[in-house]
């Protein structure tokens, strides 16, 4: 899993109001694209979701996978995966919040293993997609809450 896609976004928020959106797994499916669903099946002793399982359809790459997720505080979140799906064999990521004067700048890193096979540069596009789509989206869900 070498290749990944990282891109970041400055959000006119501070990071407390930044991770309560990124928390709120139910909401998804009105900010994240491509996310048809996702349905928290555990929490971790700080309340948040520790595994979500999630209904994806990003073009070439659609399927449904659990997530474990590890949180640390309000300056960031990892995840990867606790149960594959019929397309997705692998997928870690994270979010980094670090303050950028008056907001908080969001930084979104993924990689995804899929078990067809597919050229690479088929897959960083879906994956640049998925990143842009969803940091677009938290911007606009956390800015007009």
């Amino acid at each position: 899993m070498a290749d990944r896609t990282t891109s970041s976004i400055t959000i006119g928020a501070d990071r407390s109001n930044i991770m309560a959106v990124i928390a709120d797994f139910p909401s998804y499916p009105r900010w994240a694209g491509q996310v048809k669903s996702a349905r928290i099946l555990s929490t971790g002793e700080d309340g948040r979701p520790a595994t979500v399982r999630f209904v994806l359809d990003a073009g070439v790459i659609s399927d449904e996978y659990t997530l474990r997720y590890t949180w640390y505080g309000d300056e960031s979140v990892d995840w990867h995966i606790a149960e594959a799906g019929k397309m997705v064999s692998g997928l870690t990521g994270s979010y980094r919040l670090a303050d950028a004067g008056g907001g908080t700048e969001v930084t979104y890193e993924l990689a995804v293993d899929l078990k067809v096979p597919m050229i690479g540069m088929i897959k960083r596009k879906a994956e640049k997609v998925i990143v842009d789509t969803a940091l677009k989206g938290l911007k606009k869900r956390v800015e007009t809450r």
